[in-house]
Formats: C-alpha cells, structure tokens, sequence
C-alpha cells in the first residue's frame, strides 16, 4: 500500500463490510491514534530539550536586547512555518511592540529571481548575506534535516555572526552534523507529520519562553 491507502486503509477495504458505521468508528480509531502519537511526540521532546530551550530562548532574548532580528526559513510545509514563526514574534503581546522577525519564504520575487537566475540552493543564503547583522538569529525548520539551501542558509549565517537555531526531524540529518547549528532541536521521529507537528510546540514555546525572558 502507498499514499492514501497506507494511511487510511479503511476506505480502501473490499468492499464487504463499507458500511457507513464501520468507516466511521474506523476514522475515529485512527484519529485517536495520530492524537497520541502527537501527544507522546511533544512530551517526549519538551522533556528532553527542556533545558535547551530556555537556553536558546534566554540566547534570543539577548539578541532581540541588541536590537538583532530573527530570520526564518525553511521549504515546503516548514516554509509555512517560518511565516508563523515571524508572525508569531512580530506581532505585539499583551500591548507590546512586535519584536523584528523576517520570513525570508515570504519574499517571492527573491525566491524566484535566486531560483531562475542562479539556483536554488542559495535562495536563503543570499537574503541572510545580504541583510544579516552579527547579533541577528537565523531560525531554520526541516523536516529531514538535509535540505541543501536550508544548511547553505545557516551556514551563511554563522559566518555572518548571527546565532542560529535548527529545528529537524528524524536523527536531524545533516544539520546535526555540520557544527552550523547552536541550538539544535531534533523531533525523533519518522512521520513528517509527526514531526511538523512537534516544531510547531518547540518554535511556540521558544517565543513564549523569549517574551518572558525579554520582561525578566
């Protein structure tokens, strides 16, 4: 079985027993299931990086003291996320200012013209050689870990002097290799769900655990 079929086998049964009654009590195990596969993901990471993130997070602190930025990027689904990541740091709490934060997947003229006129791989390191700052954060999300133009990006970053932040899935590939990375967050699983889902915890408490620091 592949794609949907592995993933919802109920609805792609023989035919005997399709009843409506039993799609439905089908769909409601397999929901109860990614459930607590999810809830077990997010226990088990804020566990093991609990210490790590109030680490990274008091790091972000002081550079948003400095007036430094976060830079966000990642591909696919994890370009998403690096939107709400800068959304989620920009926008003003509980009567604040924002605090600066670019998604650098949200500037599709940039994207494409790296794309088309030089290649890909380098469509996050150009923005960060272009505007990053000593001081500033670059915040990479990948599900795999792996991604080319994600590593080229934090890679660019540390030779800038900016603090950088991974967040990956798996065993964190790549990025937990290269040496690139000063706060590492790895999701261990292998569902790119699971996986996404998890970031999404990790990259929310980061801003929770930054704001409350940047207060004291």
């Amino acid at each position: 079985m592949s794609g949907l079929e592995a993933l919802y086998p109920f609805l792609y049964g023989d035919g005997d027993d399709g009843a409506d009654g039993h799609v439905l009590e089908e769909v409601r195990r397999s929901t109860r299931e990614k459930v607590a596969e999810i809830a077990a993901l997010r226990e088990q990471v804020i566990a093991t990086h609990a210490e790590a993130l109030v680490a990274c997070a008091t790091a972000m602190a002081g550079a948003f003291a400095a007036d430094g930025r976060v830079f966000a990027f990642g591909n696919g689904g994890s370009s998403t996320d690096a939107q709400a990541v800068a959304a989620m740091f920009a926008a003003p709490e509980d009567g604040g200012a924002g605090l600066p934060a670019i998604a650098l997947t949200a500037d599709v003229a940039v994207l494409t013209a790296l794309s088309n006129d030089v290649s890909f791989d380098v469509v996050f390191a150009r923005p960060i050689a272009a505007a990053g700052r000593p001081g500033d954060v670059a915040l990479a999300l990948s599900t795999s870990g792996n991604s080319t133009n994600v590593l080229r990006g934090l890679a660019e970053a540390r030779r800038r002097g900016m603090l950088t932040v991974g967040l990956a899935g798996y065993d964190g590939g790549a990025m937990a290799e290269t040496g690139a990375v000063d706060h590492l967050f790895v999701m261990p699983s292998t569902s790119v769900h699971r996986i996404q889902e998890a970031q999404t915890t990790v990259y929310q408490v980061l801003g929770e655990l930054t704001r409350r620091v940047l207060a004291g």
